[in-house]
């Protein structure tokens, strides 16, 4: 790839693709987002330097016309709140395909950790069986599965839990702790013991981008590739929880669990719960993904120390000041040495 590739960011106001829109920027990319109103997206990210046009990722004519001229389409497109996968996720998907093919352009798709089941922990290479007991798993590898048939080449990296600045829907930002107010308890899902992946957004868009630079990659068909991110738990001896409170300078502020028998009753009536309900496995199950292949293309995986990571996701919420303190230099050299 050179300074003049192009890149059409589907979902460019969600988490991974605000990320990607930047991570591409900086990188001397032309960056294109397609939204259903882009003036009121121009604005509320005005300082990116999108060129936005209008459309919607649900009309395959909309996605073909914002896709002109594209080197890339990154599609980024979401669901919100685990809602109508089977009725969205995968016609956006069809969409975003078909205008590749149109203007021969690569697509490259965030993947996550749905698609396998028990019998792929806890360390998931990119070869790992996928047995998923949910259907949102069987989705998810039926989403893939799309990608590997197009003639056109398609790029996935697959990731643990997201969070970061602007990522209100992730575990972090909708759960862990209440968005626009000062720390006071953090809400953990899992045992903070148990191993778990979770990928910083920022990290996770400038591997794409440097993915997407490389002649090895830009030379195969269809490719997948895992990012480890931040793992926590097990025998690290980083936990997620711990590390929250520390970026939140907030050390003693009470870990709760969260109430999982009250999530399976409230999905009785709501969607959202009951397939939360459904993805609770994977907080019991311990996992970490394999990077290996990633770091023999890029070498070093895009790493930013956890509490730095989750000071920027707090103030990124609302809940530090925009000047909030560094996190401290010993958390992070401890971090960092943990994850190498």
């Amino acid at each position: 790839m050179t300074s003049t590739t192009r890149i059409l960011v589907i979902g460019a106001t969600g988490g991974i693709g605000s990320e990607v829109a930047k991570a591409a920027l900086a990188a001397g990319w032309d960056v294109r987002a397609m939204h259903r109103r882009p003036k009121k997206a121009a604005a509320a990210m005005a300082d990116m330097g999108v060129e936005w046009v209008k459309g919607d990722a649900m009309r395959a004519k909309d996605v073909t016309r914002a896709a002109k001229d594209c080197d890339v389409i990154f599609h980024g497109a979401n669901p919100p709140g685990y809602k109508k996968w089977k009725q969205l996720a995968i016609p956006m998907l069809a969409n975003t395909i078909k205008a590749a093919e149109t203007v021969k352009a690569r697509i490259a798709f965030p993947g996550n950790i749905y698609v396998y089941g028990d019998d792929a922990f806890p360390v998931l290479g990119e070869d790992a069986p996928q047995h998923p007991p949910t259907e949102k798993g069987n989705i998810r590898i039926e989403m893939e599965y799309m990608l590997r048939r197009t003639p056109q080449p398609a790029l996935v990296v697959r990731a643990g839990d997201f969070f970061g600045p602007n990522a209100p829907g992730s575990w972090v930002g909708g759960g862990m702790i209440k968005a626009e107010k000062p720390i006071s308890s953090v809400t953990y899902p899992g045992d903070p013991k148990t191993l778990h992946a979770f990928a910083y957004l920022p990290d996770l868009a400038e591997t794409f981008i440097r993915l997407l630079s490389n002649p090895e990659v830009a030379a195969s068909n269809f490719d997948i590739f895992h990012f480890a991110g931040h793992t926590v738990g097990g025998d690290t001896g980083v936990s997620f929880p711990d590390a929250l409170r520390n970026a939140a300078r907030m050390p003693d502020a009470p870990i709760k669990k969260l109430p999982w028998a009250m999530v399976r009753v409230a999905g009785v009536f709501n969607e959202t719960f009951r397939e939360l309900w459904k993805m609770r496995y994977l907080w019991r199950t311990p996992h970490r993904l394999d990077n290996t292949k990633l770091q023999s293309v890029i070498g070093s995986e895009p790493h930013t120390p956890l509490e730095e990571a989750l000071r920027v996701t707090l103030v990124g919420h609302g809940c530090l000041p925009e000047q909030a303190p560094a996190a401290s230099p010993q958390n992070e050299t401890g971090h960092a040495a943990v994850a190498a």
